[in-house]
This record gives structure tokens, C-alpha cells and sequence, in this order.
């Protein structure tokens, strides 16, 4: 039985811009692809594909579906598509729980996309038997379910594993000379199997001494936990992923405001940097991808990468957070990753696949080389960065750049490596 969805489609080609054909699941027109460049706008038959859209729930990103909408308009209006394929986004509004990944995943199989944009999805292991079946890979940044990142099959992820940003992060603070970390993390059975057999184990392999406290999904009083996460004089103080923008926010000023003037970790949060300026100084976040602010430490492609990428996230009118770069490098990556299929017209989710799998030495778009298809990993990289709030508020890379996890660690963990 096939569980309904509301979906909206996105379609640009045909020098048309976008339209937006939107039912009562989504809202707004915004037009990021009215002011496209045009020097290569597809026009050919679209290609289908699926995308997990966060729009609701307590996991809600929506940066991630502001850089869908924009990498869209970039690589329809600027890119050509695929082999002069626009691209056809069948979006499915999700809300971090499994029901929705269900329906979702049933929707792409009944219109027949090509590939499905995991979007950051907390849930999408309850599809990936639905995609599999139905030979839809599924395509994304980061596995944020550890379930779906502990196999290769039908999957494929340009960014690095979970695993890699803890450890990564982990092996930077060390290398800062710092030895002791309090991390907190949502109070669920997820956040405890995390702080129990990752976090506690992993540090203690790198000689870290670390400790987890966590808080109240409804009801977190981060007053209370800044004040616990303060009494430990930790090194490093944080969070070791967070369900959204908000609780780095409200972490950070409370921290500072119980006078901690140590190292704050805030996982993938960039919005506390300009919600928080006085407190944002001295605190790191991990990333798979440069972001706004590091472009004086990156290659000199890597500006040009950010400055496409920040006009059409502008033109898009969301938030211009991780998420959204995130999003947008992963549709692009996509799309630039098919230009070696044997053909782009008539794809299918095996072509796809097996392209996207193929890849070697991939040049991503602001990350790192990708090299696809282990058979025990759907990670195509195991490099992440670490960025430190400087006084003036630009990112440096810990590290002096990319950080390559250890192998040895990484090869404890199912699916990282």
C-alpha cells in the first residue's frame, strides 16, 4: 500500500524561469532564477528526481530547501542541466519522523524519479528499503541517519560520514592543545547511543577526556545546561549536532552569559555568528564544504564557487546557513557527476547509480576530491573542516585546512570508511 504525499514541483527550462506549481504542503514564489545569467539554459526532456524536503517538525532546515531551490536555477539556467536536461524536483515535505520519510519515498516510486535528494533527512532509513526496490538511489551531503550511513547500497554522499566530524573535531581541538571537552545533545535513546559509543570511546582513543550531558527535546532549559556544562571547566564546551539553528543560538549566549570563555563547539550551526557577535568569537563548527567567511584561506576556485552560489541563495530569499550550501553543492555535484554517463538521455535510477558510483578524484563544488563506490562506505570522502570564529567574525579552518579523520578510528564504526 502506497501512502500519499503532498508534494510541490520545481521546474526550470525553456528560458521560462521557475514555475511553481504549489499545493496546499508549500508556500511562496520567490524567483531565484529570474535574474539567471541564461548563457546555458536547459531545455531538453527534464530529469525527474525526488527531494526530501525539511520544512516542518523540531528538525525542520529550512536552508536546505533554499539551496534546492537555488542550485535549480543555477544549474538549469546557467549549467545546462544534464547534458541539456533541466532538472525536475518532485518535493515531498518531511518533518523528521518516519511516516513522512514513508510517504515520500512511496511518492517518488509512483512518479518515477530518477534519484532522491536525502535532504538532511533524521529519518531516511524508513524509505531506503522503498528507494532500493524501486532502483531510486539516494543522493545527499551528510547521512544524518546513522542507520543509512552504515551501508553502501542504493546511496550515495559526496560530504563525509557522521563519524568523520566528531572525530575530525575531536583530532582539531587536540591539535589546539586542548585535552578535556562537555558536549550536550538531545535527550534521546539516538544522543545517548552517540555520547556512549562514540563520543566517550573516541576521545579516549585520541587521550581526550570528553563527557555528555543532555536536554529536553520539548522543553530544554539551556540556561540550566550552560550552567552544568560550566561547572565541568571544560576545554571545549557544545554541542555535538544540533536539530537546528535556534538551540546553537540560544547555547552560545547563555555559555557566555555564565561567564565560560573557553572553545564552544556548535556543531553545523552558522546563524549564531551574526544572532550572537559578541559571543560568536572563539567558537568552531564542523562543515563539509567551505562556507562564507573562509574565503581568504581557501583555493582561489573556491571564492568563485561561493560567490555563484551565495547570489543564487540570495536570489532564493531563505536562509543562507550550511544548509544551504550544503544543499546546493549537493545538486550541483549531482548534476556535474552525470556529465560522464554513457547518456543522458533517458536516465534511470541504475544509470544514475552507477555513474554517481564510478566517480574518482571527483573536483566537487567547494568540497573535498571525491572518490565513490566503496563497497562498505556511501560516503565518497572521509575529510571534513573545522571553522574558528575569528574576532572579526570570518571563518579559519582549524587546522590550517581539510582534516582527515583517523582510518584506524574510523574503521570501528560501520558504514564510515
Amino acid at each position: 500500500m502506497r501512502l500519499a504525499a503532498k508534494r510541490s514541483r520545481v521546474v526550470v527550462g525553456l528560458g521560462l524561469g521557475l514555475a511553481l506549481a504549489v499545493t496546499a504542503a508549500c508556500g511562496g514564489s520567490d524567483d531565484p532564477a529570474a535574474d539567471t545569467t541564461g548563457r546555458n539554459t536547459a531545455t531538453g526532456t527534464p530529469v525527474r528526481v525526488g527531494f526530501f524536503s525539511p520544512e516542518s517538525g523540531v528538525n525542520a532546515l529550512p536552508g536546505a530547501v533554499t539551496g534546492m531551490k537555488a542550485a535549480v536555477a543555477y544549474v538549469n539556467g546557467d549549467l545546462g542541466g544534464i547534458g541539456g536536461h533541466p532538472i525536475e524536483v518532485v518535493s515531498c515535505p518531511i518533518d523528521g519522523t518516519p511516516e513522512t520519510t514513508i510517504s515520500c519515498a512511496n511518492q517518488f516510486v509512483q512518479d518515477g524519479v530518477v534519484a532522491a535528494f536525502d535532504g538532511f533527512n533524521y529519518s531516511s532509513s524508513a524509505g531506503i528499503d522503498t528507494l532500493v526496490s524501486a532502483k531510486i538511489p539516494l543522493v545527499g551531503q551528510i547521512p544524518f541517519d546513522q542507520t543509512t550511513g552504515s551501508k553502501a547500497e542504493g546511496r550515495v554522499f559526496f560530504g563525509a560520514p557522521q563519524a568523520s566530524f566528531l572525530i575530525g573535531a575531536l583530532q582539531g581541538f587536540k591539535s589546539e592543545g586542548m585535552t578535556s571537552a562537555t558536549l550536550t545533545l538531545a535527550d534521546t535513546p539516538a544522543g545517548h547511543n552517540t555520547v556512549d559509543n562514540q563520543l566517550k570511546p573516541l576521545s579516549a582513543a585520541l587521550g581526550l577526556e570528553a563527557s555528555g550531558i543532555y536536554f529536553s527535546v520539548t522543553n530544554p532549559n539551556f540556561s540550566a545546561v550552560a550552567s552544568t556544562v560550566a561547572s565541568t571547566d571544560p576545554d571545549v564546551a557544545g554541542l555535538i549536532a544540533s536539530p537546528n539553528e535556534s538551540v546553537c543560538i540560544q547555547l552560545v549566549k547563555n555559555l557566555r552569559a555564565v561567564g565560560y570563555d573557553g572553545a564552544i563547539f556548535l556543531a553545523a550551526c552558522t546563524a549564531f555568528i551574526k544572532a550572537a557577535p559578541t559571543e560568536a568569537p572563539g567558537a568552531t563548527m564542523y562543515s563539509s564544504a567551505w562556507l562564507p567567511g573562509s574565503e581568504q584561506h581557501a583555493p582561489a576556485e573556491v571564492g568563485q564557487q561561493m560567490n555563484v552560489a551565495t547570489r543564487y541563495i540570495e536570489k532564493a530569499g531563505g536562509p543562507a546557513d550550511y544548509y544551504a550550501y550544503g544543499e546546493f553543492a549537493t545538486v550541483v555535484d549531482f548534476v556535474q557527476g552525470l556529465a560522464g554517463a554513457s547518456s543522458t538521455d533517458g536516465l534511470t535510477g541504475e544509470t544514475v547509480l552507477t555513474t554517481l558510483k564510478a566517480l574518482k578524484d571527483f573536483p566537487t563544488f567547494l568540497g573535498a576530491p571525491a572518490t565513490c563506490g566503496r563497497a562498505t562506505t556511501p560516503n565518497c570522502t572521509t575529510q571534513m573542516l573545522l571553522f574558528s570564529v575569528q574576532k572579526d567574525l570570518t571563518l579559519k579552518p582549524v587546522s590550517g585546512g581539510w582534516i582527515t579523520p583517523s582510518p584506524q578510528i574510523l574503521s570501528t564504526i560501520p558504514g564510515a570508511i
